[in-house]
This record gives structure tokens, C-alpha cells and sequence, in this order.
């Protein structure tokens, strides 16, 4: 039912992204987009060496998404740049977030990255304790003089998985599920939502949080993801799109069973969840550079770069985009590049909130 056009393998569309360095702005808050953030000074390596530290979001290393982008990007820095690194992963609660931040200055790790937005009241804190040690955080904004929040463009992307799912799908019925229903996973929603409108404006999405704000279960609860997609795919919807962490292997899992398609997020999940009965249901993922944004980070705090300031990665920079890996959206090259370059042009307008 799926086709041929999913077994063989495609060259990824995120090769070669080249991004420019962090630089202090004064400590104001404001963002820029990767392509516009200045480079750092004269090279901190005589200062020492460069260890950097990672602490995980929760589900930690493993995930198959994002915590996996975040440490490939770590993993790069120790390649590329001889860092010394060392990751940590969160209680199941979350609840040593500031502990794991402080072990780690204490280790004399310098920078320091918290991965995902719940770590922002912990590091704004910590930063504070630690004023000679640069931190930075992902997917959340912050002003002070020696934190970086590395942001992404997140509903451009989805607005491009809704595009391919629409275009893709022979009904007007499609899904989104959520890990959490929070300000940054909404900004998935809407954009799927709005992609898949321009392409079928009468179309259903029906959308599902399997956790509230606050409650970050819905990020590791394959289970509940896997409950969630069966009652979209039998209700009718024959893609949906999860923005779920490690709940997503349940919408994989369910859209095997119903022969029917999935997005993944993040990472390339065709390629991290490495399970044959499930690489054909996936048609392509969202990609969430976080691995590009860790490593720019890294690069430009070694360069002299200093905190105080947010960058974000957006399809300008090839900071979002959507995997090819098994080939299920090859056919759709032409169009996507179009609407790719209106977004980027401002012909297009992609809403960050439903």
C-alpha cells in the first residue's frame, strides 16, 4: 500500500549548513537570526581547554529525537573542536534540573547547555551563582549577561510538513499530536495547520496533547502517542504529524498497524528509529537543527563570544527544515522549495500560535 517509494535511501536536504557564531548584545533579549548574529573575538584556547557540559532535557540521551539532536551536536564539538565533554540526563520528574547545571560548574565546565525551555527558571538562577561560566539554553529566550537562548523557527518547518501531508494525502483528513500542550508545541500546530490549509483549505486536522502544560509526560509516553494516532487514523486521518519526543514511536507504531503514514520531528526518524517495520510509515520528519545550534554555540563561545543575547535558527538558515531520507517526499522537491523561498521572501507569513 505504501509503495516502493519509501524503501530506498535519499541524500538528506540539511548537508552543509553553515551558520555564523553568538556575540554579546548587551544582555537585551532580542533575537536574531543565525545569519545575522556576529562572531566572537580573539580564540579562548589559550585560556584552556574547552569543556563543555549538556544537560538533557527529560527522556534524556536515547530518544530518538530531540535530546539525540542536541548530543550529535555536543558529540561534533568534540570532534571538530576537541572539546571535553560530558552529558547528564534529569530525574523522571525533571526535578534536578538546577542540580545537574551546578554539578556541572562545579566540574569546572564552561560553557553549559540546558536542553529544552523547562530548564529556563533553573539556569537564570544558576547563571547567576556562576557568573564567569557561559550557559545556554534551547527553545527558550533570555536576557541575561551570560546566557544564550538558541531558538528555532519551528512553525516554518511544520508548515512545510503540512504542505507535503496535504499534498501527499487523497482525503481532507489529517492529524497532529502533541507531547505537551505548551506555547512551544503549539507553535508545531500552528504551522502544520496552516501549511495544510494552503494546500486544502476545507481540510479536517484533528489535534491531540497527550499531557498538559506543566506535566512533561506526554514527551516520553509511547503508549499514550500510540492510543492518540489509532483514534485519528480510524477516525479517518491518513497522516499525522507528532511533536511528541519519545511518545512519537507510539504514532509510529500506530500508523504501521493502520497502513496508513506519519511525520516525524526533530531529528531524521527515519533514520534514529533504525526499525524496518517502521521506516516505511515515515514520509519524512521535521527537522529541528538543534545539533547545528549546540554546535554554533560551542564554536563561538571558544571563538570569545559571550552570552546576553537569542539567536534563532529558522529556514533562512536551514535551521528547520524537512528530511528526504527513504525518498517519501522526492516528488515534492519543486513545490517545497517554492514555498520555502516565500516564507524566507515574507510572501508568506507562518502563525506561531493555533
Amino acid at each position: 500500500m505504501l509503495g516502493k517509494r519509501f524503501s530506498r535511501m535519499a541524500v538528506g536536504s540539511m548537508a552543509g549548513v553553515m551558520l555564523m557564531a553568538v556575540a554579546a548584545c548587551g544582555g537585551s533579549g532580542g533575537g536574531t537570526t543565525a545569519s545575522e548574529a556576529p562572531t566572537g573575538g580573539a580564540s579562548s584556547a589559550a585560556q584552556g581547554a574547552l569543556k563543555v557540559g549538556l544537560a538533557f532535557d527529560i527522556g534524556g540521551r536515547g530518544d530518538k529525537s530531540f535530546n539525540d539532536a542536541a548530543y550529535a551536536g555536543l558529540e561534533k564539538a568534540k570532534t571538530d573542536l576537541g572539546a571535553d565533554i560530558k552529558e547528564l540526563s534529569p530525574a523522571a520528574d525533571g526535578s534536578n534540573r538546577g542540580e545537574l547545571l551546578r554539578q556541572l560548574a562545579d566540574a569546572g565546565y564552561n560553557p553549559i547547555i540546558g536542553v529544552g525551555f523547562l530548564y529556563g527558571e533553573d539556569i537564570k538562577k544558576v547563571a547567576t551563582e556562576y557568573p564567569e561560566i557561559e550557559f545556554a539554553i534551547v527553545d527558550s529566550a533570555s536576557n541575561a549577561p551570560n546566557v544564550t537562548g538558541l531558538l528555532f523557527a519551528e512553525e516554518q518547518g511544520s508548515y512545510l510538513a503540512g504542505v507535503a501531508a496535504a499534498t501527499k494525502a487523497e482525503s481532507d483528513h489529517l492529524g497532529f499530536v502533541g507531547g505537551v500542550e505548551s506555547e512551544l508545541i503549539k507553535k508545531f500546530e500552528a504551522g502544520y495547520v496552516a501549511g495544510v490549509k494552503s494546500v486544502k483549505p476545507d481540510a479536517t486536522v484533528d489535534v491531540t496533547y497527550l499531557s498538559p502544560d506543566g506535566e512533561s509526560s506526554g514527551f516520553r509516553s509511547p503508549d499514550k502517542g500510540k492510543l492518540a494516532a489509532e483514534k485519528m487514523y480510524q477516525d479517518g486521518a491518513e497522516i499525522v504529524y507528532h511533536a511528541s519526543g519519545d511518545s512519537g514511536l507510539g504514532v509510529f507504531q500506530a500508523a504501521a498497524a493502520a497502513g496508513k503514514l506519519a511525520i516525524g520531528v526533530d531529528s531524521d526518524q527515519y533514520e534514529t528509529v533504525k526499525d524496518a517495520a517502521l521506516q516505511p510509515v515515515i514520509m519524512t520528519s521535521m527537522l529541528k537543527r538543534v545539533d547545528v545550534g549546540v554546535f554554533e554555540y560551542v564554536k563561538s563561545i571558544q571563538g570569545g563570544a559571550k552570552g546576553g543575547t537569542n539567536v534563532v535558527y529558522d529556514l533562512k538558515v536551514d535551521g528547520v527544515g524537512l528530511s528526504t531520507t527513504g525518498g517519501g517526499i522526492d516528488d515534492l522537491k519543486e513545490k517545497l522549495d517554492a514555498v520555502k523561498k516565500d516564507i524566507i521572501d515574507g510572501k508568506i507569513t507562518v502563525p506561531a500560535k493555533p
